[in-house]
């Protein structure tokens, strides 16, 4: 999977500029994960935070905008190439200490999803 680049949306993945995906479900390889809460259209910095509910005690998770597979508008639906337990694993989310220093929080989601497609660590 070389040549994605894990902070922009996939060409193929149906998201449009602009379209607010604040309250669609998430959905891994593995089953549902939770519900958008924020999304970041920043160019070069693009990602989803995701709100897990009582999937993982209502922790939050940052997922690269790379990630996503597919935006379905019409059942609200977000569908990612990563699995339950990939997710889980991920750097810790803390909003405060991403918006505090937000490079060296990229840095940490770069180094832990980009080996996935063919990115360094």
């Amino acid at each position: 999977m070389s040549g994605i680049d894990i902070w922009e949306f996939r060409s193929t993945s149906g998201h449009v500029s602009g379209t607010d995906l604040v309250g669609f479900h998430v959905e891994a390889t593995d089953g549902r994960i939770g519900k958008i809460d924020t999304l970041s259209e920043e160019s070069g910095s693009r990602y989803l935070v995701v709100d897990t509910g009582p999937w993982i005690f209502g922790r939050h998770v940052l997922l690269p905008a790379g990630t996503v597979v597919q935006v379905d508008p019409d059942d609200r639906k977000v569908y990612v190439d990563r699995t339950k337990d990939e997710i889980r694993s991920s750097p810790e989310y803390d909003p405060e200490k991403h918006n505090a220093d937000g490079d060296v929080y990229q840095d940490a989601y770069t180094g832990y999803y980009g080996p996935y497609y063919g990115g360094a660590v």
